[in-house]
């Protein structure tokens, strides 16, 4: 899956993506390949994404994303609300 996540100031993440945990108005969900076409709001909180690839961090990474402590593979993004979107295995976050 290709993941997008977009703020009204700059791209923060933009990559390939095997699972996605959102933060949604109703708890958290998580989506995987495949899954069904979906729009949702989200609430202010943690976006854990999980890569297939350890995480390499540059001197661009945002200050919004964070890498696990115990899996090079998965970054937190801290986020405060937005909606996402999920359409043909590729998703799309406009966070604030």
């Amino acid at each position: 899956m290709q993941l997008e996540i977009i703020t009204p100031e700059t791209k923060i993440f933009s990559g390939t993506v095997t699972a996605v945990q959102f933060p949604g108005l109703d708890g958290s969900f998580q989506v995987l390949a495949g899954h069904a076409p979906i729009i949702a709001g989200l609430n202010t909180g943690i976006v854990k994404v999980d890569l297939p690839t350890s995480f390499e961090t540059t001197e661009k990474v945002s200050p919004s994303i964070t890498t696990d402590k115990t899996n090079s593979k998965v970054i937190h993004v801290a986020i405060k609300g937005g909606v996402m979107e999920l359409l043909n295995d590729k998703i799309i976050v406009l966070a604030e």
